[in-house]
């Protein structure tokens, strides 16, 4: 392991074969529904949008913590918690030790829950654990430009790409000699549409 960084390439949007098809939805309210969904004018096919569930974890080494900058968008160039979508057959946990492996290609220990963010403007569910790693060995995954463990000191406060990146940082914080925990949720009157203040809170 070094904390040098390595460069990826931005990874492009995909694109399947198709897309250029021609297909229009209406919107309106299904029968036996009550809510307005986007429905298919040929087929009758009801597109359901429901929120999507993030998984992700705090991954300290020692007193230093596992950071990735974000290759892709939104917020690329931004340093963000190896964290992502969860994919179907997989349990939280399992969720988020692959995101790890994916974004950062490191090997982390699962602990415990430490949050559950609501993010309504972006329908996203946020489940972040703290985990560890056993050894310092990690590198730059495809959708990351450069990972790296930060003392807390030297953690890029203004750089950060979400505000729940902020609040699992500053949460895992408040409690990291404490053994056992209760989860967080998101901080009083937040709900991720602003960050708080750029710096780390006073200790």
């Amino acid at each position: 392991m070094s904390d040098t960084h390595k460069k990826m390439p931005a990874v492009p949007m995909p694109r399947e074969a198709g897309a250029e098809a021609e297909v229009t939805f209406s919107r309106r309210v299904p029968t036996g529904d009550s809510l307005p969904r986007d429905i298919c004018d040929r087929c009758g096919f009801i597109n359901y949008v429901n929120p999507k569930i993030v998984v992700g974890s705090v991954v300290t080494y020692g007193d230093k913590f596992l950071l990735c900058r974000r290759a892709i968008e939104p917020r690329r160039g931004f340093w963000t918690l190896p964290a992502g979508f969860m994919e179907q057959g997989e349990t939280t946990e399992d969720g988020a030790r692959r995101e790890a492996r994916e974004e950062a290609n490191a090997d982390i220990t699962v602990r415990d829950l430490l949050a559950i963010y609501n993010i309504p403007r972006i329908a996203q569910v946020q489940i972040m654990y703290r985990a560890t790693l056993a050894e310092p060995v990690f590198s730059a995954g495809e959708e990351s430009l450069e990972v790296g463990l930060f003392a807390w000191e030297d953690i890029p406060w203004s750089e950060l790409a979400f505000p729940s990146v902020y609040w699992a940082l500053t949460q895992f914080r408040s409690v990291m000699n404490d053994s056992v925990i209760a989860p967080f949720t998101n901080p009083d009157g937040e709900n991720g549409n602003f960050f708080p203040l750029s710096g780390p809170p006073a200790s």
